[in-house]
């Protein structure tokens, strides 16, 4: 049907999967992270507070993977806007937008299928370390390491 557009998205098995490999590797990091995975259209899909987590970090994970739907890890995004005065002081305002590191796309195939966040560890290489475990389950996804 010429009106409608078939699309896919993370189902919550895999989504659920991906949060439990992040916390696995948080726990061998000995941090404590939130780990959020969003759907192709920024719906909570799978959530997980590690005990000790910090509580400002919920919406920084969520954040970060609502910004990694554009299609570029956070970091890439923050690289993008540093270099244009106008977007780095302008992006930032914007609700649910976030540029620091830890939020990737999950893609196959080339298209977004959902989003991962990740927040809380004292360094930006501990979020990208527990994202990174996490994309290692989606045979295409993007790589976590920039």
């Amino acid at each position: 049907m010429a009106d409608l557009v078939r699309k896919y998205s993370i189902s919550s098995e895999l989504a659920q999967k991906m949060v439990d490999a992040a916390v696995a590797k948080a726990r061998e990091l000995g941090v404590s992270e939130n780990v959020t995975v969003l759907d192709d259209g920024g719906n909570l899909k799978a959530f997980s507070r590690m005990d000790g987590a910090p509580i400002l970090s919920i919406e920084m994970a969520h954040n970060k993977a609502y910004t990694a739907l554009f299609g570029v890890s956070t970091q890439e995004f923050f690289n993008f806007i540093q270099g244009d005065p106008s977007l780095l002081a302008g992006i930032p305002t914007l609700a649910r937008v976030a540029a620091w590191a830890g939020g990737f796309p999950i893609k196959v195939g080339g298209e977004v299928v959902g989003a991962i966040g990740v927040s809380g560890a004292p360094t930006m290489d501990s979020d990208i370390a527990c994202a990174s475990a996490s994309l290692a389950l989606v045979p295409d996804a993007v790589s976590a390491d920039y």
